[in-house]
């Protein structure tokens, strides 16, 4: 069963979508241009081993959006609020690059909100390190293509990889996020330290590293290692950045076997 709804929290109104299930509740975070719906193929395989709801990120599918803060402390701040709700039972959390950096700053604020965590792909950019390797451009052309109204077709040559199905749905939904928040969202990437937060995690806590990107190297996992030597590491060989988009099997693999708190 599948249904969207709204919650009041954090002084916005939030939409997510639930793929019920009979295990706990997971909080999925999308990246940095996902609309929840764009995750519906996924939620509906983890559905089989969790109760799934999929947050659509301020700024972007039905969540609200306009003149507010987009910054990673108030999309952290949100998850946060969501759950202060009631409406999950201290869920975990699977947060997907940019949804993976919220969680992160999430937990360290509030590490009672949350059963565990599973960060994908994690961008560790930031003060003093690495660009995020991917290039502006390619988000802000993509979004005012869609805008304007575009094709599953043309989405292709953003996405080449993609099936036709997948394709179909960015096309429709990416018009849903509001450039200057995905702006927003990218130059922290460069300027947030998640690195501070990772030594406060004391949550279960699995890495899964998409081995056929350069989002994560194996220096980045060793550090990471260095400041959460409780982290768990899967690799998914070959797969790029949007994990499941590549290899759904080897992914749901990768993340349905964790044992949260």
């Amino acid at each position: 069963m599948v249904t969207g709804y709204n919650v009041h929290a954090n002084d916005i109104r939030q939409h997510l979508i639930c793929y019920e299930g009979k295990g706990p509740d997971l909080l999925v975070v999308p990246g940095i241009t996902s609309p929840a719906i764009t995750w519906g193929f996924v939620a509906e395989r983890l559905s089989e081993y969790y109760n799934v709801h999929v947050l659509d990120v301020r700024g972007r599918g039905l969540s609200q959006a306009g003149d507010l803060d987009y910054s990673l402390e108030a999309m952290a701040d949100d998850i946060i609020a969501l759950v202060d709700t009631g409406y999950f039972n201290k869920p975990l959390v699977l947060g997907h690059s940019m949804g993976a950096r919220t969680a992160i700053r999430a937990a360290a604020k509030s590490p009672d909100s949350f059963s565990g965590l599973l960060l994908i792909d994690l961008p560790v950019s930031g003060p003093g390190r690495r660009e995020y390797p991917s290039q502006w451009s390619w988000y802000e052309d993509s979004i005012v293509m869609a805008q304007k109204g575009c094709s599953a077709e043309e989405m292709k040559s953003f996405c080449p990889t993609w099936s036709e199905e997948q394709l179909t749905v960015r096309a429709e939904w990416l018009h849903t996020c509001q450039l200057d928040a995905i702006d927003t969202t990218y130059k922290g990437f460069h300027t947030d330290d998640i690195h501070k937060d990772i030594p406060h995690l004391k949550l279960p806590l699995r890495l899964v590293v998409a081995g056929g990107a350069p989002v994560i190297n194996d220096d980045d996992v060793q550090e990471i290692l260095e400041l959460a030597p409780h982290a768990e590491v899967r690799v998914i060989d070959g797969a790029g950045h949007m994990i499941p988009w590549d290899d759904l099997e080897g992914f749901l693999s990768a993340v349905t076997d964790f044992a949260a708190a």
